[in-house]
């Protein structure tokens, strides 16, 4: 592949606006250091809690283009690597998500990697070595993966089970960074920031939330995420009103438990009322 057609393909895959991640640690400063060297990354942490936000802005910030995957049961080796497709012309050669980040130098972003089927996930294992290659059987070519080729991985471990999880021989090629939700101050910057609602409307969202996650593993799986109070605050500044918002973004997403569900709209009633 020439480097005119290698910037080709990447410029579809840059950032263009920068996205806003409000750092709550080193994070930032460990992920540059990790991609100074070219270091695979495991980003750990709860639903909605800015993984992927996070991701995007180091790929914007380091000037590399962003190639995500959202991994699922059904995913097959092929569909990360490539395959051979039909078409007019006869039987040709596709290459796939992880191979064309491979090509070019870009992040490749698997999230939620471990939704995928084990026997998937070890493809990777040669790009995440001293070896960084790819080897493409099918095709009979190993591709020598780009310089600026960094590998980053996602997972809730929340959702760990001896089904779905990760293999001791995957997690060891890999540094690691530990989200979580942020402390109150930060996240209703984040929510306000985000939502465009005020700044007593989202510490009171924040404090919702905090109610509502002190309640996982007690009827619920997981709590609020940010995510979910920046839908709130949305809708709130959207005129709706805000009980009304927090039943739709807050409290049914959550659950179908009558009784869980009575508990998270008493939450929203105590700091909204109508």
């Amino acid at each position: 592949m020439s480097p005119d057609m290698v910037e080709d393909i990447a410029a579809q895959y840059r950032i263009e606006t920068e996205p806003y991640y409000r750092p709550v640690g080193s994070e930032v400063e460990l992920f540059r250091a990790a991609h100074a060297r070219r270091m695979p990354v495991m980003l750990k942490g709860p639903t909605g809690c800015g993984k992927t936000r996070f991701v995007e802005s180091m790929a914007y910030t380091l000037g590399r283009p962003l190639i995500t995957v959202a991994c699922n049961e059904d995913m097959t080796a092929s569909d990360l690597v490539g395959r051979y497709l039909l078409d007019r012309d006869g039987t040709k050669w596709h290459d796939g998500p992880l191979t064309v980040a491979a090509r070019i130098g870009a992040i490749c972003y698997l999230d939620e990697v471990v939704e995928a089927r084990q026997d998937t996930v070890v493809v990777i294992h040669p790009l995440t070595d001293h070896r960084r290659v790819l080897p493409l059987d099918k095709k009979g070519e190993l591709i020598h993966a780009h310089d600026a080729f960094q590998l980053v991985i996602s997972y809730n471990p929340g959702y760990q089970s001896l089904m779905k999880d990760l293999k001791q021989s995957t997690k060891q090629r890999f540094g690691a960074l530990s989200f979580d939700y942020p402390e109150a101050a930060v996240e209703a910057e984040i929510i306000a920031r985000e939502s465009g609602c005020d700044a007593a409307v989202a510490d009171k969202l924040v404090q919702i939330a905090h109610r509502a996650r002190n309640l996982r593993g007690h009827g619920l799986d997981e709590g609020i995420s940010t995510r979910l109070l920046v839908y709130a605050g949305q809708m709130i500044a959207e005129g709706i009103d805000p009980a009304h918002a927090c039943q739709m973004t807050l409290v049914t997403p959550l659950t179908d438990d009558p009784d869980m569900r009575e508990t998270l709209e008493a939450a929203v009633a105590t700091f909204f009322t109508g």
